[in-house]
């Protein structure tokens, strides 16, 4: 049997898809439009942080060898903001009255907070009983990193705690990995976008939509919709153009055995490397993926939705990201809370809406819906688990890998 043509599991699907994605190279954008990206260079520090002894405490900044001698009075010789130069204290006997993220002056070591000194005047006493520690309340030079060392790697997703430390890298532009243009095809004669007049034998066009949110909410969102019609000739010459346009094609619809399902010959007819068709799971076992003579890939799910969706998230969407360099993350897992059935020797991807014991682990509820066209029950629903083949019965507390939509 011709290896492209024999039905695989799904762990050889998702190994073939993401051999076949080898990423779409690098841009550099401004600071501003890195958020959620892929960093494809490394961050190094620009200077030591903190760049100085930092004070993180309002108070007074004193040496505290004086105090150890027995001072308890100093004199106020000014005062420091944030920001500011330090001026080194005049002598010993002296303080300077300092603001939270102020530079320590030269000649202080230790910073006694405002509510246990009083002021009167130029003079600032410290409360009787009260022994500050040397060094207290200073963030010191350089204890954070030094100046040149690695804050990010490669790999690294951009969200909030990394677009911070992206300033103290000293950048006003970013290296990040190129995100593709999609293009989202649905196909049918019997789907009808909203707000157009619908025939009672249609239906509303729905897996685009959903598939365009399932990439937005992973940071894809260069796609573009459109729908064809079951017409051969029409398939060929609209794919034809695309495939010479855009870097990724999804397609949902027209994949599986009937007269009408196009789409395999269609993309074929073009060049297409047929690398599989068919997937031991359900839903979505006419799952298809192919590469275009150009190396683009072009990946044909099933048209009833829920199939749709469930193949994109749990192939996809992570194969995407995963060629733009990412750092692999960790699995999610969760423990189903009831027992299911399931007697074909196929992965199952259950749905299932997600909550959390008193112990603290994560709750699976199977929420199965009525057929693999009812999305209407994937309403409220967190993703699915993926229960392995090879398996009929499922207790309560198994662990299964679990997929957000």
């Amino acid at each position: 049997m011709n290896q492209a043509r024999r039905r695989i599991d799904v762990t050889e699907a998702d190994a073939l898809i993401r051999a076949r994605l080898t990423g779409w190279g690098t841009v550099r954008v401004p600071l501003d439009a890195a958020q959620g990206e892929i960093l494809r260079q490394a961050i190094t520090a620009e200077r030591d942080q903190p760049p100085f002894d930092r004070v993180t405490m309002d108070g007074i900044a004193i040496p505290h060898a004086t105090f150890a001698a027995g001072l308890r009075t100093f004199r106020v010789a000014g005062t420091q903001g944030a920001g500011s130069t330090p001026a080194p204290l005049p002598d010993d006997r002296s303080c300077v009255a300092i603001m939270t993220g102020a530079a320590l002056p030269p000649g202080a070591d230790t910073v006694v907070p405002l509510e246990r000194i009083r002021r009167d005047g130029d003079s600032a006493t410290i409360e009787a009983g009260y022994a500050p520690a040397a060094g207290q309340f200073v963030h010191r030079r350089a204890s954070d990193h030094r100046q040149g060392a690695t804050l990010l790697s490669p790999g690294t997703q951009l969200g909030a705690p990394e677009m911070a430390i992206l300033t103290v890298g000293g950048v006003d532009t970013v290296e990040v990995a190129r995100r593709p243009a999609i293009t989202i095809v649905s196909t049918g004669d019997e789907l009808v976008d909203v707000g157009q007049p619908i025939a009672p034998a249609q239906i509303r066009s729905s897996n685009d939509r959903a598939i365009a949110a399932a990439l937005a909410t992973r940071g894809f969102i260069d796609c573009d919709r459109l729908h064809l019609p079951d017409d051969r000739t029409v398939l060929e010459t609209a794919l034809g153009e695309l495939l010479a346009e855009q870097d990724v094609l999804i397609l949902t619809g027209g994949v599986s055995m009937g007269e009408f399902d196009y789409v395999p010959q269609v993309l074929l007819s073009l060049g297409m490397e047929l690398v599989f068709h068919k997937v031991l799971q359900r839903p979505g076992m006419p799952l298809w993926f192919g590469v275009s003579p150009a190396g683009k890939p072009v990946f044909a799910l099933p048209g009833n939705p829920v199939s749709s969706l469930v193949c994109l998230v749990r192939y996809v969407a992570p194969a995407l990201v995963a060629a733009l360099g990412a750092t692999p993350r960790p699995d999610v897992v969760a423990r189903l809370d009831r027992h299911v059935q399931f007697e074909p020797d196929l992965a199952y991807f259950l749905p299932v809406t997600l909550s959390y014991g008193a112990d603290g682990e994560c709750l699976a509820t199977p929420k199965p819906t009525n057929t693999s066209g009812d999305f209407v029950a994937l309403g409220g629903t967190d993703g699915f688990v993926e229960l392995p083949r090879g398996m009929s019965d499922f207790a309560p507390g198994y662990t299964a890998r679990f997929y957000g939509w």
